[in-house]
């Protein structure tokens, strides 16, 4: 055998293996890949009463930290609110300082006054009744003289009395329950006006949550109802990436598992992800031929896994390829 026949024999030998490893490449099933996307934190932010939109100071792309001003809203209603809480309370807060303050030195001197007049009324009275006492003794006047006297007397004692009571009340001032229940009227209205002002400061929308604004979805001009979202903000400093796993499959993404995947829109890097997430319930089934003419449903689990680092570039939705 010359050298050309072997030649040709170690040529067709490779090419007979070369054709056998195709066809056992071909045979061999082709490998799974399990398909992803990013998910980030999403907030809908939306105000706390209906007002209409005046300014919005932001746009959908734009970077905001925790109390930046979002938009801003007109509430007549609300300042007309303010204005009668916030005379309310001035009249609530005067009632309040009347009662701690008492009578006016004007209204104690006057009772002073007039207390010292009845009791003059009574000394008088009371030395008169000595002296008819003492004429009727001697059976110079009636009996009912004297008892004259003595009536004038008792009533001119008794208005003297209720003059010195009236002179007292007034240097005491307002009783304690009175200056009670004017300070919690006071406190009551002030917080009325608390209130009003909470909602007149609602009126300037700012958001609770730093990140990226996703959504903007008010219009100067428009009529904002209470409680329905305007602006959406994502925090990609919160992301993870969300897989449905058929049930065959699950027992490789067990809670606190690590697995490798990659991102194509980020030139395939390659990412370090930790499941700590798997559905209780299945969210769907779907249907797998285990021989002709029969099969079974198999379940497909929610997984969710977080990046052991942050993604630069990473946005949600984005594809994230397990193999």
């Amino acid at each position: 055998m010359n050298k050309k026949q072997i030649a040709g024999i170690g040529a067709g030998a490779l090419v007979v293996a070369f054709v056998g490893y195709g066809l056992w490449r071909a045979s061999q099933p082709a490998p799974e890949v399990f398909q992803g996307q990013m998910e980030a934190t999403e907030t809908d932010i939306a105000p706390k009463l209906s007002a209409r939109i005046s300014e919005v100071l932001v746009k959908e792309g734009d970077q905001v930290a925790v109390g930046a001003l979002l938009m801003r809203t007109s509430s007549p209603e609300v300042a007309a609110k303010l204005e009668q809480a916030t005379a309310a309370q001035q009249a609530a807060q005067a009632v309040a300082d009347k009662a701690q303050k008492g009578a006016r030195p004007q209204e104690i001197e006057m009772a002073r006054l007039t207390w010292q007049r009845a009791q003059a009324a009574a000394d008088l009275a009371q030395s008169s009744l000595k002296r008819v006492e003492n004429l009727a003794k001697e059976g110079l006047v009636a009996a009912q003289k004297r008892d004259e006297a003595e009536a004038n007397f008792k009533a001119s004692r008794d208005q003297a009395l209720a003059a010195r009571a009236q002179y007292d009340m007034a240097l005491a001032g307002a009783r304690p329950e009175d200056k009670a229940a004017a300070n919690a009227q006071a406190r009551q209205v002030a917080g009325v006006v608390a209130e009003v002002e909470a909602a007149q400061a609602e009126t300037e929308l700012k958001s609770p949550v730093a990140g990226e604004v996703a959504k903007v979805l008010a219009k100067v001009g428009e009529l904002s109802p209470q409680g329905v979202a305007v602006v959406t903000v994502a925090n990609l400093k919160d992301q993870w990436a969300v897989f449905n796993v058929r049930e065959d499959h699950l027992q490789r993404f067990g809670i606190g598992s690590e697995f490798d995947a990659v991102l194509p829109a980020l030139d395939n890097r390659r990412v370090r992800f930790k499941v700590y997430y798997s559905a209780v319930l299945p969210d769907f089934a779907t249907w797998r031929a285990t021989r002709a003419g029969q099969g079974f449903d198999a379940r497909t689990f929610e997984v969710r896994a977080r990046p052991q680092a942050p993604i630069e570039g990473s946005r949600p939705g984005m594809s994230v390829l397990v193999h």
